[in-house]
Order: structure tokens, then sequence, then C-alpha cells
């Protein structure tokens, strides 16, 4: 069963859909108990960085995400689900993030250019790193639907970028752990491609054991 976990975000109805479209079984958790029974976690976000830290600690699955993740559990972290698995963000500097990589969140900051970045645009693998796991089978290069104002930095883990005035990590893969900054629910068949990859991942493939 993947837990789809509510805290408030607006995408959540849009992911279940996408869930519902593959066939695949998930049930919709807010609480910690059903999060250490599950087994893939996805965490969607749209909206602002602190909101949504402070809910999911309001709810107390802070501990819990952690927990299974550290335990081999997959994860698939969209948008600001992506963002929580850094140390913090400038949009809500009180708010600590997951911390599993370094660095924080920053804004787009050049001028010429239009924030926040909205629309298609393409993602490009990083030069060296392992094929993408998420990306299997979509089109080269894959098109994707973004909507944020914020970009995650680069970091070992990070499998794909975009470029918008700078490159940013667009897709972050590490073992279990994996975080999407665009939508793979509004991104069309690349999207559900996205989502189907994840849903049918398995441990041996996560692990890369032979």
């Amino acid at each position: 069963m993947i837990a789809l976990v509510a805290y408030g975000a607006g995408n959540l109805r849009s992911v279940a859909n996408t869930l519902s479209e593959l066939g695949a079984p998930y049930e919709v958790v807010s609480e910690g108990l059903a999060i250490r029974r599950a087994k893939k976690i996805i965490l969607p976000g749209v909206g602002h960085f602190g909101q949504m830290m402070r809910s999911l600690d309001v709810l107390g699955v802070r501990e819990p995400l952690l927990e299974r993740m550290r335990a081999g559990v997959p994860f698939l972290g969209i948008c600001l689900g992506l963002q929580a698995l850094f140390e913090g963000s400038e949009e809500a500097p009180e708010a600590p993030g997951f911390g599993l990589y370094p660095g924080k969140v920053r804004r787009f900051a050049n001028s010429d250019i239009r924030v926040p970045h909205m629309g298609w645009d393409q993602i490009e693998a990083q030069p060296g790193s392992c094929p993408s796991k998420l990306l299997a089978n979509t089109s080269s290069p894959p098109y994707l639907y973004f909507a944020h104002s914020y970009y995650a930095p680069m970091v070992p883990a990070t499998a794909a970028t975009c470029t918008y005035s700078l490159p940013y990590t667009a897709v972050l893969e590490d073992g279990n752990v994996f975080g999407v900054q665009f939508h793979p629910e509004k991104s069309g068949k690349t999207g559900l491609q996205v989502m189907k990859n994840f849903v049918e991942l398995s441990s041996r493939e996560l692990f890369n054991e032979p």
C-alpha cells in the first residue's frame, strides 16, 4: 500500500487521481502509525515551505517519515516534498527541513526571469550519474510541468537538472529516496510514466542488487 501524506497540500487530489489511473493501491494518511506500516510513501506539496513543515510537525509525522526513509522504504517527494529533504528554505528560515541533504532551498534571484518558474520545461540527466529510475521510458529530453519560486541546490544525489537562469535539482535519487521539483500529476504522459516508474520499483532496483 502507498501512503499518500495529507497535510493540506492542494495537489493531493491530483496525485491521488494519477495513482488511481495507474491502478496503484494507496491510502491517504495523516498520522504516524499509517506511515510506519506503508510500503511506499508519497509526500505531495504546493504552497509555503514553512506551512508544510509546521503542518507535518503538528500532525506528528516528521519522525515517522524520517524513520521509514532511513529504513529503506521508497519515498517520493513532489515539489515542496523534494525541497523538504534539504536543511531548510529561504522561504521560511525558522522552519527546519528533514536535513537529509546539505544546503538550503533558495529563491530565484535573477531579475531577468519571471518568478515563479511556471510551465513546461525540459530536464537533463546529470553527466556521469546512473540512469535515472524515475525517468526510465520517458522522452529525451523529458518535458515536465513546473510551478515554483524556490529551487533546491545540486547535490551528489541529483539525478537530473533543470536550468532556469541557473541549474538546480529537478530529480533527486538516492537509494530509496526520490524527489522531483516538477509536478508529474500535471505533466501528461511523461508525468504518468514517472509515477508508474516509482509505483513499480522493486527493492532490487532501488539498491542496484543483481
